[in-house]
């Protein structure tokens, strides 16, 4: 790696670096077998709520109209809105570095890594490297991913109690028995995780807006007790970020803030409207923006999935946390659901492991020469 580190203000002294490990290691867990569990694991699944949901009478309501065919094409529209906010915000991030090809290729490397990996960990260890080898110093990488995270988490920050307001909390956490007890502690978790999220963007917000060095030693303090020892060096790794970061950032202007923002807000709710037009394609959705909210805290209960990109567990909790919203016999509800959770990974999640198949290899023989960086 090149390491560009980002001009120090004047009169103050760079934080050094924590030594760090050769730049391949972040890649170690990334390799195109692991996209064959998700695989197998949505599959098995998705078999198995077939088996036992699905209804062949749900069929006898669909029609194939030219009101499917609008649906259809607003979930595509919404699909490509997903990836064009992202491809829109890290050229934004980048201060226009990235071309378009560099933005689209960061970013489905990005979502290969996520589609891999558990939800709780997600694309974002490796997503410095990925922007690096594009050509951006280190410094501004670390802003990159540093507020990439931050926007996302804003954008939850924002929304959920918006969303709340919206819909009732009586409508959005209303959990019928048929659902059971996993799914209710699971939305007690997404309303934890919810806090949790709050308390970390207050706390980023300190660290890049106020005090950077301060953070750096709070976390270095914190990650020297021994119970939380074996993450020290992670810890403090991110602690040289927030202050690398936090040098990018002070610069920026209002026009940046609000592309950035604008560009968040249209890949996440791209992202959730995906469903609401595959369920309009065939059936009918009883509310809106409750089906909108639902997704939100879906995503929060994802966050605790030890399977790669929530494989399995995300077509499990739609189907039983959304059943109730899709408009036909309470009956073929959950058949309903299965069939739409079907849909909705196949256009929302596989085909970031195709293209992922495609590219990494592709970038890894392009930036590294038998297993060394370049």
């Amino acid at each position: 790696m090149q390491h560009n580190e980002p001009s120090a203000q004047p009169g103050v002294r760079p934080e050094p670096r924590p030594a760090q490990k050769p730049e391949r290691n972040p890649l170690s867990k990334v390799r195109l077998s692991n996209a064959i569990y998700p695989v197998l694991i949505g599959l098995g699944v998705v078999g198995y709520m077939l088996y036992r949901d699905f209804n062949p009478e749900i069929f006898a309501d669909i029609t194939f109209s030219w009101h499917t065919v609008f649906w259809l094409v607003m979930a595509v529209v919404f699909i490509f809105g997903r990836d064009i906010g992202y491809i829109i915000r890290i050229r934004v991030l980048s201060g226009g570095k990235l071309n378009w090809l560099q933005a689209f290729r960061v970013i489905m490397l990005w979502e290969f890594t996520s589609a891999i990996t558990p939800s709780a960990v997600g694309g974002t260890s490796v997503a410095l490297l990925y922007v690096h080898k594009e050509g951006i110093s280190v410094g501004r990488s670390s802003a990159i991913v540093m507020l990439t995270s931050f926007l996302d988490e804003v954008y939850f920050i924002v929304m959920f109690p918006l969303l709340v307001l919206i819909v009732g909390p009586d409508s959005l956490f209303d959990i019928t028995a048929s659902s059971g007890l996993v799914v209710r502690s699971l939305v007690t978790f997404a309303v934890i995780g919810y806090f949790a999220k709050l308390a970390w963007v207050c706390l980023l917000s300190y660290g890049l807006f106020v005090n950077p060095r301060g953070l750096r030693r709070l976390i270095a303090s914190i990650f020297r007790i021994r119970p939380l020892r074996r993450w020290y060096r992670g810890a403090v790794r991110t602690g040289s970020d927030i202050v690398l970061s936090s040098y990018e950032i002070r610069r920026y202007r209002f026009g940046f803030w609000f592309k950035a923002g604008a560009s968040t807000f249209l890949s996440w709710s791209s992202r959730y409207l995906v469903a609401n037009a595959l369920i309009m394609a065939f059936f009918a959705v009883s509310d809106q923006f409750l089906l909108f909210a639902r997704q939100l805290v879906m995503w929060i209960m994802m966050l605790i999935m030890p399977t790669p990109g929530g494989s399995g567990f995300a077509e499990y909790i739609f189907t039983t946390y959304c059943a109730d919203l899709i408009s036909v016999p309470a009956a073929l509800q959950l058949g309903a659901a299965t069939l739409i959770a079907v849909l909705w990974r196949l256009v929302t999640y596989y085909p970031y492991l195709v293209f992922g198949a495609i590219l990494f290899p592709r970038w890894i023989k392009r930036h590294f020469a038998k297993g060394t960086p370049r």
